[in-house]
């Protein structure tokens, strides 16, 4: 079951020239940064209330962030809901005929189990859902 809105995933070029910007000139809560390689990208999370933002940067041309930015440039890439049991909530959802990306959890950034739900079956929104894999900070 859905529990709340974990972060909100933006893409960037350079994590370098954007950490400053929320870390510096907005407040939020910096986290660390982290490689994800099977994703192909670098991560910098901030906390904002509840709620996360995760900054993502392509480690490889051929990263899906890398194809994104090319397309379309930085911004808001997708919205992250959190889920209390990952692996039936993706059953629950293609028992419904939702197309996913991810029929199965894979590894995500800071512990957490990841899958995301195919943006056509979403309103042309890429939706990840996720489940924590150790205490949130």
């Amino acid at each position: 079951m859905i529990q709340q809105i974990n972060h909100i995933g933006i893409a960037v070029r350079s994590l370098e020239e954007r950490i400053p910007f929320y870390r510096d000139v907005l407040g939020l809560k910096y986290l660390g940064t982290e490689e994800v390689e099977e994703q192909k990208v670098r991560v910098a999370m901030f906390r904002v209330g509840e709620v996360k933002i995760e900054l993502l940067e392509p480690t490889e041309e051929s990263s899906p962030i890398a194809g994104f930015l090319e397309k379309r440039g930085e911004g808001i890439h997708h919205i992250a809901f959190q889920s209390d049991n990952l692996e039936n909530q993706l059953s629950d959802l293609k028992n419904k005929g939702i197309r996913l990306i991810d029929e199965y959890p894979r590894e995500g950034a800071h512990g957490t189990k990841i899958a995301f739900i195919h943006p056509k079956s979403s309103g042309k929104v890429l939706t990840e859902l996720c489940q924590s894999g150790r205490k949130e900070e």
